[in-house]
């Protein structure tokens, strides 16, 4: 368990543990937050105009897409409700269903957060 904290700033003592959101250390009795460092921060999904994107969002389809295996496209302007950020094949990174076409992946850069 303490493997994974991050030794006491202020003494470097590596008996650290976790009070709530604080980590403490027993040696000092120093108390400091724990901020994620670069690579534990999870990157932000950004729409088509910067935007950051969250679970549950409703956006907009902002260019014509080609449907794979049908003959009609989804439209400019089309509403998508309540979409899930994965980590999909390629960049597609929105998991979503839209209406008239059922469950699919979109990529962030073709919609804009309504």
């Amino acid at each position: 368990m303490t493997d994974s904290l991050p030794a006491c700033p202020s003494c470097a003592s590596e008996y650290t543990y976790e009070m709530g959101a604080l980590l403490v250390c027993p040696e000092c009795a120093h108390e400091w937050v724990n901020e994620p460092t670069v690579d534990e921060a999870e990157p932000a999904i950004k729409d088509a105009v910067g935007n950051v994107l969250h679970d549950g969002d409703t956006v907009t389809i902002i260019k014509d897409l080609k449907v794979k295996g049908s003959s009609t496209a989804i439209k400019v302007g089309t509403k998508v409700r309540n979409i899930r950020l994965v980590d999909g094949v390629g960049d597609h990174d929105i998991d979503c269903k839209v209406d008239g076409f059922g469950p699919m992946q979109l990529k962030s850069s073709v919609v804009k957060k309504v």
